[in-house]
């Protein structure tokens, strides 16, 4: 992600206020280096809107993204070469701004980024991550959609408190029919769930349920999203291979526990996406179920399922580790409730789950400049 910290060098005679130019303000923002890509911001082209009235200055700085995890200290950063290159007295107002970037596809050209969340087994967690972390980037000011593919066992209708809702269908200008996602918390949301009897099991065999999955991102009316995060179904399957062949995915999610056998099944996972006939990127990592703390021991760490095995399974494949998330009741008692812990203020595991957010939103702007 394009977040800046500054880096002074040599010396520098400031002039005086009233000498201020546009070619000044952007020879001292070019002081101020993207850590991760190792270029200046006027080079990545994300200063816009200069503008100069005496000792005043005004300026817009453009994110990759507005969950940026050091948009204070980019902000400052500026402030500071400000001051340093040309002067301490000039009063100086930044915008700061995002636009989010994208790999250009002539497929879901109105869906800029495509995250998909996955788990090489069942009950680590996997959508209650792809939940937190949909509300996180809308939380940050992103518009996000959010597709259940997890086709057999379909939880987000339940997490977001939207059981029984039925998405409208219309027909648009030219004559076909769309599909209206539901919306909740900001969220655009599909799942097979609200087209199927949640009593009743969806015995569907693999060509009829990749079928399903196309419908709900060919069919639905999306508009214009920043991120679209899906959550896949535990394993390997024709979904995964369905989704990650026929759409532009940004990048994958892995979600595991420290647990041997998670970890086990993880790294199928992971050798599915990395497979060349698949070849999408690893986002990263998130471990959840890290730890337990009881709340009459809050400065006590149980680690029931082992430690460090998200840590380990990152650092096999090289890929970022994002965070982990700690065994809390809360997190499963939001989830039930239809109210995702992540919405809550001030509270602990919502700034764990948001934290993972901005990670997610950093590496998702890198891999799009490696485009």
């Amino acid at each position: 992600m394009r977040c800046l910290f500054s880096t002074f060098a040599g010396y520098y005679s400031p002039p005086a206020p009233n000498m201020i130019s546009t070619e000044q303000v952007l020879s001292a923002l070019r002081y101020v280096e993207d850590p991760d890509l190792k270029k200046d911001l006027v080079t990545l082209n994300m200063i816009e809107d200069i503008r100069i009235d005496g000792n005043k200055l005004s300026f817009s700085v453009v994110l990759t993204t507005p969950a940026c995890p050091m948009k204070d200290m980019l902000e400052n950063a500026c402030r500071n070469a400000i001051g340093h290159f040309i002067s301490k007295d000039i009063e100086v107002k930044i915008n700061m701004t995002s636009r989010v970037t994208s790999r250009p596809s002539p497929t879901l050209s109105n869906i800029k980024n495509i995250i998909a969340v996955a788990s090489g087994k069942g009950g680590v967690g996997k959508s209650t991550v792809a939940v937190n972390l949909a509300l996180g980037l809308a939380k940050k000011g992103a518009s996000v959609g959010l597709i259940d593919a997890d086709i057999y066992g379909p939880s987000i209708p339940m997490m977001f408190g939207v059981e029984g809702a039925r998405p409208r269908a219309f027909e648009n200008a030219e004559g076909k029919t769309r599909i209206e996602p539901v919306e909740k918390y900001g969220i655009k949301l599909l799942s097979i769930g609200f087209f199927t009897d949640p009593n009743q099991p969806v015995p569907w065999r693999g060509p009829m349920a990749s079928n399903a999955i196309k419908q709900l991102f060919n069919d639905a009316d999306w508009g214009e999203l920043d991120y679209l995060v899906v959550d896949l179904p535990p394993g390997t399957g024709d979904i995964h291979i369905t989704v990650s062949q026929t759409y532009p995915i940004t990048g994958a999610v892995i979600v595991t526990t420290p647990q041997n056998v998670a970890i086990a099944d993880a790294k199928k996972g992971v050798g599915m996406f990395l497979m060349d006939s698949i070849n999408v990127p690893l986002i990263g990592v998130v471990e959840n179920m890290s730890y337990f703390t009881p709340a009459e021991l809050p400065d006590n760490k149980y680690y029931i399922f082992g430690q460090n095995g998200g840590k380990k399974l990152s650092e096999q494949f090289n890929a970022p580790f994002l965070g982990e998330i700690p065994l809390v009741k809360s997190i499963s008692d939001g989830g039930d409730a239809g109210e995702p812990v992540i919405l809550k203020n001030n509270d602990l595991m919502a700034d764990a789950f948001m934290q993972i957010t901005e990670r997610v939103a950093q590496q998702v702007a890198i891999l799009n400049a490696r485009k």
